[in-house]
């Protein structure tokens, strides 16, 4: 090989080691010089082996990138089948879920209109029950209607006996306490009436029933009373002597003379022991009879026979019994003060609570006919409103 084809190698500076070089292979024999003869071999640049190095590396650093990609691909897509896996997993249970929704849903449907089925024959059922329930209702208010009729006409009847019976009782005797206690037994028996036409007349009767209570005062008991004792103290009363009259028209010179010859002469007047003692007795039962007139006409509010029988009485007493005896004063006091404080109250009129009755039971009796009616129209409206209903 000349000169000319080696290549340029640089020299090595001095002092610097030379490269080693590799051992070149055998040569033929032909070709081969004399050691003596063969130049000294130069030393390779270090250029191109670094650069061979640094491809090299770069190749192997490619090769390491595109392995690793690769080894991160083969992962995500192993990740990517479980995943998938998975989720086709949970597909098929959705979807096993869904079919079991599916029949669970027709199943409930099912029920559904079995339930509709019998809600409708339900309904029909109750809506036939009520409509039994309905007359049985209305033959029941009927039945009731004439029973209640019957039994509050005979309360209205009691209650109208006791109304008139205790207005005729203060019209005859004017016993207001008496007629006062039937119009309360009247006001009680009307109550128990369901007829609820007839409250309002309560009030009537229990406003002529305080009336009654009011007619009557509290002088007229205590003058009953009074009465009634001065009637068992007339048996009591001492009578006045028989020779009083004598002595006292005997006053004077005439007394004196009489009293000069009653040593020689005594003189008494006979009018029969048993026929006074008969008259004391008369004079008695005579007052005692009169003040039994005189309680009569105070009950009956007759103020004159009332006057006339305290004055019978009086004159009695000042004619047949002692004047001077202390019992018979005190009578006579009594009787003056009874006539003084004589009841003067006001007679009440009664009837208007007995009127009104007889006006509303008139009235009542007109009308079964409205009331029959009424409960029918009733029924009737009621039974489009049922069917209306869903």
């Amino acid at each position: 090989m000349s000169s000319a084809d080696k290549p340029n190698e640089p020299t090595a500076p001095e002092g610097a080691r030379p490269n080693p070089v590799p051992a070149e292979p055998s040569v033929p024999a032909r070709s081969q010089r004399p050691a003596s003869t063969r130049p000294a071999a130069r030393p390779r640049g270090g250029g191109s082996l670094a650069l061979a190095l640094l491809l090299s590396l770069a190749a192997l650093a490619v090769a390491g990138y595109v392995g690793w990609q690769q080894w991160q691909q083969r992962q995500n897509q192993a990740a990517d089948s479980q995943g998938v896996a998975s989720l086709q997993q949970r597909l098929d249970t959705l979807e096993a879920t869904l079919s079991g929704l599916t029949e669970q849903r027709a199943g409930l449907n099912q029920r559904l209109d079995d339930a509709a089925r019998i809600n409708r024959s339900l309904r029909e059922e109750l809506l036939g029950q009520a409509e039994r329930t309905r007359h049985v209702e209305d033959a029941l208010a009927t039945l009731a209607e004439k029973s209640l009729s019957g039994r509050d006409g005979m309360l209205l009847d009691d209650t109208e006996s006791l109304l008139r019976m205790g207005a005729e009782r203060y019209r005859l005797f004017h016993d207001a306490q008496a007629a006062a206690t039937a119009y309360a037994l009247a006001d009680q028996t009307l109550a128990a009436v369901n007829d609820g036409v007839f409250s309002g007349l309560r009030q009537s009767i229990n406003a002529e029933r305080e009336a009654l209570m009011n007619s009557q005062p509290a002088s007229q008991a205590a003058a009953l009373q009074q009465l009634t004792k001065l009637r068992g103290s007339i048996a009591g009363l001492p009578l006045k002597p028989i020779d009083a009259d004598g002595t006292e028209q005997a006053r004077g010179g005439w007394a004196r003379i009489g009293h000069a010859l009653a040593g020689v002469i005594s003189v008494q007047r006979d009018n029969g022991a048993p026929l006074a003692v008969a008259d004391a007795r008369l004079s008695q039962q005579l007052a005692e009879l009169d003040l039994a007139q005189a309680q009569a006409a105070l009950l009956a509010h007759d103020s004159e026979a009332y006057i006339a029988a305290l004055q019978r009485v009086d004159a009695s007493l000042s004619s047949q019994f002692d004047t001077s005896a202390a019992a018979v004063r005190q009578a006579r006091e009594a009787l003056a003060k009874l006539a003084s404080q004589l009841p003067t109250d006001a007679p009440v009129e009664l009837g208007a609570a007995l009127t009104e009755l007889r006006n509303l039971r008139a009235v009542h009796a007109l009308n079964p006919a409205e009331d029959d009616v009424v409960p029918a129209t009733a029924s009737s409206t009621s039974e489009p409103a049922d069917e209306a209903r869903p």
